[in-house]
């Protein structure tokens, strides 16, 4: 049975599940759907055409599906999609998409979301994300799945930040990480493998040593953007026999190779 404190505000054409429990002064829109098992602190509100999938947990005061903060927006029906098991902290706010985009904002699954954190409008966020308190998101931005941004940093629109990166607390991000990357500063720098994180999630030494090898040619090696990609490419023959390592030494160099932004220097 749905268990909806009796001063919540739930719009009687929301498409709750039956085991959805809603905390006090919530308040829930008409076009918002809550998958089974989720939980919605007290003072929290989700609005907009939002659909939320199975076991989010939502704390208190947050702001969900609130129109985007974008002057052209004219009131159109964009989306906030949301996948399952997030967690979502206090005073966080997550917006719907624009029409200028694909009208979509999306959260994928198993995202750890801290208090403050603001995601903005047309954001393409994956699975298994951290995102410290305070961390503020621009619009357009897409997060790959497995990456830590740090407190209180900013990353600027149409921004891509790899798989498995990490940003580190208090950084301006302004142009793409690649995958596998540490990122810090004002801008942001590229510092390295994220070595500790993929031993965390079961990369082989190999696959780590092959990773560095690439960084080191992309950043070190004083080799023109065009001569790194040539060499990371060769790489990823060289290692055509691990096809684990192969992979992910593709995928570092297609992300490279895509950014339509540019990449931290």
């Amino acid at each position: 049975m749905t268990r909806i404190h009796a001063s919540a505000v739930v719009d009687s054409k929301a498409e709750i599940a039956s085991d959805v429990e809603i905390g006090p002064y919530s308040v829930i829109g008409p076009h918002v759907k809550i998958g089974a098992g989720s939980k919605i602190g007290s003072h929290t509100v989700i609005e907009g055409y939002t659909t939320i999938g199975k076991e989010n947990i939502f704390a208190h005061f947050a702001a969900i599906g609130g129109a985007p903060q974008d002057m052209k927006y004219r009131g159109e029906p964009t989306q906030l999609i949301m996948g399952d098991r997030n967690t979502v902290r206090e005073f966080t706010t997550i917006h719907t998409g624009t029409s200028q985009d694909k009208g979509i904002t999306r959260i994928g699954s198993d995202n750890w979301i801290m208090s403050y954190v603001h995601i903005a409008h047309d954001c393409q966020i994956g699975d298994h994300t951290i995102f410290s308190s305070n961390a503020q998101i621009a619009g357009h931005v897409q997060v790959d799945d497995w990456t830590i941004m740090g407190g209180m940093s900013g990353v600027h629109q149409f921004v891509r930040v790899g798989q498995h990166s990490m940003l580190g607390g208090g950084s301006i991000l302004v142009q793409d990480i690649p995958p596998f990357v540490i990122a810090a500063g004002d801008k942001a720098a590229p510092h390295g493998i994220n070595v500790e994180g993929l031993k965390r999630r079961g990369f082989s030494s190999e696959t780590i040593s092959a990773l560095r090898q690439a960084y080191k040619v992309l950043y070190k090696d004083g080799l023109s953007f065009e001569e790194a990609k040539a060499e990371i490419q060769k790489m990823v023959a060289a290692n055509a026999a691990d096809t684990v390592t192969a992979e992910k030494l593709t995928q570092f160099h297609d992300f490279i190779a895509a950014s339509t932004r540019g990449i931290i220097r």
